[in-house]
């Protein structure tokens, strides 16, 4: 009110000169102002220090959460008043009244724009009383508030906006995690709505296609993830970005196990946070597996941001549960398959490197069918990774004889260039030879197999000690081959046997080896031995995944099975690849 000196026009105050009906209005009017807001910060700031304290919003200042036998915040009013003393003892309150200045403005530009947000997000409990009240005004606020700040001083307006920033970063944290509901999430909400309604109503073009995964996973006993390794490939190939679910099924009735799917939902959350997964948990309840994952291929996701890729476990005990193992992987490539998606099948999971690992060697993509891309795009996604980033891509393709392998090795280089992957490519040539006698052999037992599984028709018992019987065959005749391995696979359709028919039961020495599968195991075991012999030192194998058996049955899926072993057996690390049925990758940018 006066200058520095203590003067003014007249040794009077230059307001009071004008005031009415006596210049010591001003004066009395001054002091009781500042006696009043001295007083409603004294008892106002330390009841809000203490409350900010109570809720553990701020962890250091948890100490002044403590109040006294009369419920008086003693502790933050004597933190109070030792920063006011400070402010005091500086001497100069025109140096540190900029800056509170700020924080007031602040305080009331964000509450204007709390006022807005909630108004045009139609936040259904925001319900104002002020009639006229319109969401024009509270931004109308939020504008002045800035302005005055920065028109006031724009270096303290940055400062405090500064400081501003680090308590909010510092709550983020290391604050209490509390929900008291917040004007930003709501802006998400909205933000996502509006996302996913402008996300195009049908497949992707190629050039935007990303694998948006859906891990299928398995649960123990006591509902634990049995293979992290799945969730953790799922995020080496997250290099891709996209959507990612992981997923189980919990057998029994909906009703009766709410708990039980809740348990298995937290149990896939915490695997999925500590893998480094962008995603999301999600729980079925069904009487039957098979069924389960049916329904969650078919109605995983929402809208354009649904699941293109599915990612299964090798059910490595296949052989000792023909009803379930087998059942289910077969019904889940069909399914794959019916929803026109993508389907990746790693064998030797607990073999694949964690995230922390580096590995170094080759990557080995055997392209065997034209598959849409997919065996070209997911090993490049995998070398984004730091884990797979020293990896050299090696691409086989199989010709015959009769090709021109000079020449389908030349425009498979022009193509890989063209995509711009660098890779070396290799041409391996299937001479034509006569069937060996362990090929023979292998397939004996496989339809020795599929007969017993078709004459006994007894308990689930008996059903065990035949496995037992069939697995012993198996192990001795591998044995006695010249390929180590624990079984074989590929897509047959045997002959069918009707349940109405009456048979005697067959000498498994009277069982004679069909043509066809005799061919087919022939071809998976060529193919294995050129495989083995090149790709025996790579760090992952990538191959196609060959489709099921078309016929439905439970020995055509076990020789289905047992081709796919025969296929990959003497290899680490196997990921098997099965496309989607259409394009993913394309040589525009």
């Amino acid at each position: 009110l006066r200058d520095k000196f203590g003067q003014s026009i007249g040794g009077s105050l230059v307001i009071g000169n004008v005031a009415w009906p006596h210049p010591k209005v001003i004066e009395i009017g001054s002091l009781l102002s500042t006696i009043g807001a001295g007083l409603q910060s004294l008892t106002g700031a330390p009841r809000l220090l203490q409350s900010i304290a109570k809720d553990g919003i701020i962890p250091f200042l948890e100490p002044m959460g403590v109040v006294s036998s009369r419920n008086e915040p003693v502790r933050a009013l004597a933190l109070t008043i030792g920063i006011c003393q400070i402010a005091v003892l500086i001497g100069n309150v025109d140096a540190i009244a900029p800056l509170l200045s700020m924080f007031f403005l602040m305080c009331y530009g964000f509450v204007n724009l709390a006022c807005a947000l909630q108004t045009l997000l139609r936040t259904p409990n925001w319900r104002p009383r002020f009639k006229y009240y319109h969401w024009s005004l509270s931004l109308l606020g939020v504008v002045m508030c800035l302005g005055v700040m920065f028109m006031s001083s724009w270096y303290f307006a940055l400062l405090a906006m500064f400081i501003a920033g680090l308590v909010y970063k510092y709550i983020e944290y290391r604050g209490a995690e509390k929900e008291w509901g917040d004007g930003i999430r709501g802006l998400a909400l909205s933000a996502a709505r509006f996302s996913l309604l402008r996300l195009e109503d049908g497949p992707p073009h190629t050039k935007n296609w990303r694998p948006q995964i859906l891990i299928l996973s398995k649960l123990d006993d006591k509902l634990n993830v049995k293979h992290k390794r799945l969730f953790t490939l799922a995020s080496q190939l997250k290099a891709g970005k996209g959507l990612t679910i992981g997923c189980t099924v919990v057998q029994g009735e909906f009703g009766k196990m709410y708990g039980e799917s809740q348990a298995a939902r937290l149990s896939l959350k915490q695997v999925i946070e500590s893998e480094q997964v962008k995603g999301f948990p999600e729980v079925v309840v069904n009487q039957s597996i098979s069924q389960g994952i049916c329904h969650m291929i078919q109605t995983s996701g929402l809208g354009g941001m649904k699941p293109n890729t599915v990612i299964v476990g090798w059910p490595n005990s296949w052989r000792k549960k023909e009803e379930d193992g087998t059942q289910v992987f077969v019904n889940t490539i069909r399914d794959a398959a019916s929803g026109k998606m993508a389907l990746l099948v790693p064998k030797g999971i607990q073999r694949f490197p964690d995230t922390g690992d580096s590995v170094k060697g080759n990557i080995d993509i055997w392209w065997i069918v034209h598959d849409g891309g997919l065996l070209m795009l997911l090993p490049f996604l995998l070398k984004q990774h730091r884990t797979w980033r020293k990896c050299r891509l090696r691409i086989f393709t199989v010709a015959q004889v009769e090709d021109n392998s000079i020449q389908m090795k030349k425009d498979l280089k022009t193509f890989l260039y063209q995509l711009r992957i660098d890779a070396d490519v290799e041409v391996v040539e299937m001479h034509d030879s006569d069937v060996s006698a362990y090929t023979y052999e292998r397939t004996l037992i496989m339809e020795q197999r599929n007969e017993m599984l078709h004459e006994m028709r007894v308990s689930k018992k008996s059903r065990s000690k035949m496995d037992g019987v069939a697995t012993t065959l198996v192990e001795e005749f591998s044995q006695s081959a010249t390929v180590d391995g624990e079984g074989g696979s590929s897509n047959v359709v045997e002959n069918h046997v009707k349940p109405n028919v009456k048979r005697e039961h067959k000498s498994m020495d009277s069982i004679t080896p069909e043509n066809a599968n005799v061919r087919r195991m022939h071809t998976a075991v060529k193919l294995n031995e050129a495989i083995v012999a090149k790709s025996h030192d790579a760090k992952l194998v990538i191959l196609n995944l060959p489709g099921p058996p078309k016929v439905v049955g439970k020995d055509k899926d076990c020789s289905y099975m047992e081709f796919l072993e025969v296929l990959t057996e003497g290899l680490e690390r196997v990921l098997m690849v099965r496309g989607g049925g259409r394009e993913v990758i394309t040589i525009y940018s």
